[in-house]
């Protein structure tokens, strides 16, 4: 369980006036591997929460859950295959929006949504403990785990913790034998990125009591270890200058590959390297001061500005990539969490641009899931630094 901050003075903390609240966040304590990194929690960034919050709330149906287009990344796309439809992964992060601002269920302006969107995602769980709905796949269903994860650690509520049970088993029972997992329960074939979903569901249940095998865990780090380029990539039998791009993709020293296999370089990008850095924190691996992280970091540091060309920005890839990069930063700490702090910060906070929050306090996602899945992304990384969340506990 997470814990500088008890559950009661974290519901409490929301109802303190404005210029208390503030005081506290400002303190100079944005800390993940930096505790001299002073985070700034502007009254403009709480105001523009405030407004996501408030347009999630609204936005939330009848049955619990957020509506967005179900589909798949395709090459540098998004294939969709039903548009606007009930949501598990959405609704999933949709209720981490509200866990990371302090919100809890049954309690305080946002206990009923927090309430409904459990009914939600547990009423979508299968007789296998796949939670899934309208061809959602195992990032949905690793995203469902990982927010029950959070409420059960904050909550201890027994129907969370049967629910989170099996959806762990289900994970655990369907690994595969390279210790990774692929877009079905039970698939053979092997994909980075939704290792890492996995892996940091895993871990968060673990972390609060839920049974879950060393094994199955260790096995999972050591497929996102193996999916990361060697600083020389020798063992690839291939050499390249700094980086290699190619639109949004990027191969260099640190990258994490999509899809690892002996010989062969697959592709990478920002966010499967944020995702694979993160995911490492969260199973324990924490030293950022090692030569491979360090170059993990270097590699995410510099194509950062790649998601935020026109071409890219408010992209499926550009949130889910910040979702994973503002953890990544925040668990490192130092320069690394400050130069990303103030470049996230400044970019989602913008006003008059195409890519800026609207006045019904929605961001935009043009390619993806909906405005319903940017800003449940945006809310989150913007109260990263509240440190709420158990998952942004070291």
């Amino acid at each position: 369980m997470a814990a500088p901050t008890t559950i009661r003075a974290r519901a409490c903390r929301r109802l303190l006036p404005a210029a208390a609240v503030l005081a506290l966040w400002l303190a100079p304590e944005g800390r993940g591997g930096g505790d001299d990194v002073a985070v700034e929690v502007t009254p403009r960034l709480v105001a523009a929460v405030d407004r996501g919050l408030e347009f999630l709330a609204s936005q939330q149906q009848g049955d619990g859950s957020w509506i967005g287009s179900v589909g798949f990344k395709l090459n540098q796309d998004y294939q969709v295959q039903e548009s606007e439809v009930p949501h598990v992964g959405v609704t999933a992060l949709c209720g981490m929006a509200f866990l990371a601002g302090g919100h809890l269920p049954d309690r305080g302006p946002y206990g009923k949504v927090l309430d409904r969107t459990i009914d939600f995602l547990i009423a979508q769980q299968n007789a296998q403990g796949f939670i899934t709905k309208r061809q959602s796949r195992m990032y949905d269903h690793a995203f469902a785990t990982l927010f029950l994860a959070e409420v059960f650690g904050q909550t201890e509520s027994s129907e969370v913790r049967v629910a989170l049970q099996r959806a762990i088993d289900l994970i655990k029972n369907s690994q595969n034998e390279r210790g990774s997992w692929r877009y079905q329960p039970f698939a053979l074939e092997s994909d980075m990125s939704i290792t890492v979903c996995q892996l940091m569901a895993l871990r968060a249940a673990r972390n609060v009591g839920i049974r879950v095998p060393a094994e199955t865990i260790n096995r999972a780090v050591a497929y996102v270890n193996d999916s990361r380029l060697d600083d020389d990539a020798d063992r690839y039998g291939h050499g390249f200058g700094r980086y290699m791009q190619e639109g949004y993709y990027a191969l260099g020293p640190g990258a994490f590959l999509y899809q690892y296999q002996e010989g062969d370089m697959s592709r990478s990008s920002f966010a499967l390297t944020a995702a694979g850095i993160t995911s490492l924190y969260h199973a324990a691996q924490y030293d950022s001061s090692t030569r491979e992280m360090q170059t993990s970091l270097d590699f995410l540091a510099d194509q950062m500005r790649r998601v935020t060309d026109p071409d890219w920005r408010c992209h499926f890839f550009y949130w889910y990539g910040h979702y994973y990069a503002a953890q990544a930063m925040f668990i490192t700490g130092g320069r690394w969490w400050s130069q990303y702090w103030r470049t996230i910060s400044g970019e989602l906070l913008e006003t008059g641009t195409p890519y800026s929050q609207g006045k019904d306090g929605a961001w935009p996602n043009p390619v993806g899931p909906g405005r319903n899945f940017a800003t449940a992304v945006a809310c989150i990384v913007l109260q990263v630094p509240f440190r709420y969340l158990p998952i942004l506990q070291r």
